[in-house]
Parts: structure tokens; C-alpha cells; sequence
């Protein structure tokens, strides 16, 4: 597995001031795609315990709110079993700070019963579509995206979503 980049101070990418990983390789090519970088499954670096461990030290600073895990794609086949291990080891160590992925795949219809989920607070799910691109929107390109609150999902068997509307 590898990631394409990590940002230690990121405010575009979820709520308050976060830190940031780009998993490197994605299937989906979506037209219009805001970081086409990450595709190359051999581009970017190798995804290690050291990886996991320089999130871990940027996001220990009381401004950093949260983590986000964006792509490429987190969740494909080639990618999920390291950001499980980094989702894991992130809310081991900062339980009270939340995690944020992008995927294109859907979280009730491909990442159902999925460990990762487990440690996710909020995921956006659903390829983007540029027919459907809507800058207006807080956490996603695309209408057609949803943002779920994963947690309260799970407990009620039923997709809870966050409201993804600027107010302006």
C-alpha cells in the first residue's frame, strides 16, 4: 500500500484543523477528479508503521481536531487494511478527536460489515460526478455525495446523515 501525501495542518478537508493522508491508487477515475495524482497505484510512498506513526505525532497538538483519510481511495482492496490500521491506532490514541474518510464506494452497499467503519466518525461516500458538481456544498463535489454520520448509523441500522449545505 501507499499514500501520495500527508498534510500536518489542513482546514479544507473536514471541520477545524486537521491532519490529512492521500492513500495513492484509485479505480474509480472519476472525471473532473480534484486530486488525479493519487490514481497510480505505484505512485506516491510506501504506506508503513512509520506512516502511522508520523499522523499519530502531527495530530498530538490540541488545536488538531481530527483526522482525514482521503484518496485516491482509502477503501479499495489494495488500501483498506492500512487505513483500518491507522484508523485503529489513531482513536486508541485520541479518542476524543474524530476521523473523516472519502470514499467512492458506498458505505451501505460495499463497506457494510467493514472493521473500519468501527473508528470512523464521519464517512463521504459515492464517486464524484462532475454532471452533479455543486461548489456550494461543505464536505463533498458532487450532490449525489452523501456525508454520514457512520456511529449513529451502525447503532440504528440506518443511514444517518450530516448536513453537507453551506449557509450561505
Amino acid at each position: 500500500m501507499r499514500y501520495n501525501k500527508i498534510r500536518k495542518m489542513d482546514i479544507s478537508n473536514g471541520p477545524g484543523v486537521r491532519v490529512s493522508i492521500f492513500m495513492q491508487g484509485c479505480t474509480f477515475n472519476c472525471k473532473g477528479c480534484f486530486n488525479p495524482e493519487t490514481h497510480d497505484f505505484n505512485g506516491g510512498k510506501e504506506f508503513t508503521g512509520e506512516t502511522i506513526n508520523e499522523v499519530l505525532d502531527l495530530a498530538n497538538d490540541d488545536n488538531i481536531k481530527g483526522l482525514s483519510i482521503l484518496g485516491g481511495e482509502p477503501m479499495h482492496p489494495t488500501n483498506i487494511d492500512g487505513t483500518t490500521k491507522l484508523a485503529r491506532a489513531f482513536k486508541e490514541r485520541y479518542p476524543n478527536k474524530n476521523i473523516w474518510v472519502w470514499t467512492g464506494f458506498l458505505f451501505d452497499r460495499d463497506l457494510k460489515g467493514k472493521d473500519v467503519l468501527n473508528y470512523i466518525d464521519v464517512l463521504v461516500d459515492g464517486q464524484f460526478v462532475e454532471a452533479q458538481k455543486d461548489p456550494r456544498l461543505k464536505y463533498s463535489g458532487s450532490s449525489n455525495q452523501r456525508v454520514i454520520d457512520v456511529q449513529k448509523s451502525l447503532n440504528t441500522n440506518e443511514i444517518v446523515e450530516i448536513s453537507n449545505k453551506n449557509k450561505n
